[in-house]
This record gives structure tokens, C-alpha cells and sequence, in this order.
């Protein structure tokens, strides 16, 4: 049976629109290019589970903000790299808000076909700057030979085992933003069990009890 999706009032929408542009406030270019990346989802979410069925009458402020929060802990990064970018977020909201900015290029690494497909679809139609890899995060990370400035993750892996994926990026001088929630701290006493990190905590704009997790430095333990 084909899926539809929810019909949600418009001044919800627009409320909700309104309340993540006050928390992460963006251009009108990027705006256009943001709005044109969410009807999208609207229309793939039908046929696709991009993201939690429960957060899209707040697609703004679940998951737009959270995205866009993390451009000003990395304000000099160009070139991004997305683990796992699933429905595009961070991935996707990023290239939009990198758009204007010259050389700015962000990589999406997704391993579903499908959930590749919209990605290239979706930065097409936002006419983001952004590269769809379809692949395995290990198998891409470990042959990346090009410049990365940050590496992000969300709703991905538990995080020490986002800090093996991210390590040979790290290595070449990536930072790391990983997006989590209320668990972080024990996730963090878990990561120190396989790899010498000194995290930074951040709190997400958003609430909810989320954290950003920043790392520049990552070493094994011995």
C-alpha cells in the first residue's frame, strides 16, 4: 500500500519555519534554495521514509536549525563531507547555506540507493553545491585523498563509532561535528574505552536536550 503524507496545516508550517529562522537566520537566497529542498522531501517521504514521520510537521526546526547550527562552530570550512546523509541532513542544508560561498563543495556519503537518489535529486533542484557518493563510509573515507575541512554525522552510529569512520579524515585535518542527544555523555565515556579524543560540548540552538560533539584531534588507544 502506497503511503501518503500527513496533511499539515500551513500556519503550523510557517510557524514553525518562522521560530528556526530566528534561531539560525540565513539569506533569502538560502531560504529559496531550503524551501525548494523540503517540498522536495515532502513529496519523496510519500514513497521514501526520510526522516521520522513524527518530526514533519517541525522539519524546520528538527532538523533545518539543527543542520544550520553547525556552520558557525566551523565558519572557515569549505569543503564538508556528510557520513550517512540519509533524508540530507546535515548534508543538504549545508550545501544550501554554502552555496554563495566560492569553492564551497560538500560530499554526502549514503549507502541506499534510494536514499542516494533523492540526495542527488535534492541537490540538484535546491542547485546546491554538493556530490552524492554512493558507497560505504569505510571503503570512502579510507581512499579520500583530497582536502576535507569538517566531517559531520547525525542520527548515524553510536559516536565512538562515528570517530572510527571520521579518523582518517581527521588525520588529514577535518574537524568533527557529530550531532547526538541526551545519551552524550555516556557515549562519550564509551569512545574513551577505543580512542583519545578531547571533545568539545556544544548545545544545540535547537533544545531538546541535544549536543554537538566537536573533536579536532583522534588517536587510538594503545
Amino acid at each position: 500500500m502506497k503511503r501518503s503524507s500527513p496533511v499539515i496545516a500551513s500556519n503550523v508550517v510557517d510557524a514553525d519555519k518562522a521560530a528556526a529562522l530566528r534561531l539560525t537566520p540565513v539569506s533569502r537566497e538560502t531560504e529559496q534554495r531550503l524551501d525548494r529542498y523540503i517540498a522536495l522531501l515532502r513529496e519523496w517521504q510519500a514513497k521514501t521514509n526520510l526522516v521520522a514521520p513524527s518530526t514533519l510537521p517541525h522539519l524546520w526546526t528538527r532538523h533545518i536549525a539543527d543542520s544550520l547550527q553547525l556552520l558557525d562552530l566551523a565558519p572557515d570550512a569549505t569543503i564538508w563531507v556528510d557520513l550517512g546523509s540519509g533524508g540530507g541532513f546535515p548534508g543538504v542544508v549545508l550545501a544550501c547555506a554554502l552555496a554563495e560561498r566560492p569553492g564551497a563543495q560538500v560530499h554526502l556519503v549514503e549507502r541506499n540507493a534510494k536514499k542516494a537518489a533523492f540526495l542527488r535529486e535534492a541537490i540538484r533542484v535546491a542547485g546546491a553545491p554538493g556530490i552524492v557518493h554512493l558507497s560505504e563510509i569505510g571503503d570512502i573515507v579510507e581512499k579520500w585523498s583530497g582536502r576535507v575541512d569538517c566531517v559531520t554525522a547525525r542520527a548515524l552510529a553510536p559516536l565512538h563509532q562515528l570517530i572510527g569512520f571520521a579518523e582518517p579524515l581527521v588525520k588529514k585535518g577535518a574537524k568533527a561535528l557529530f550531532l547526538k542527544g541526551q545519551d552524550v555523555e555516556a557515549e562519550l565515556t564509551e569512545s574513551t574505552k577505543y580512542w583519545k579524543i578531547e571533545p568539545k560540548l556544544h548545545s544545540s540552538r535547537t533544545g531538546g536536550q541535544g549536543w554537538i560533539v566537536a573533536i579536532d584531534c583522534i588517536e587510538r588507544q594503545s
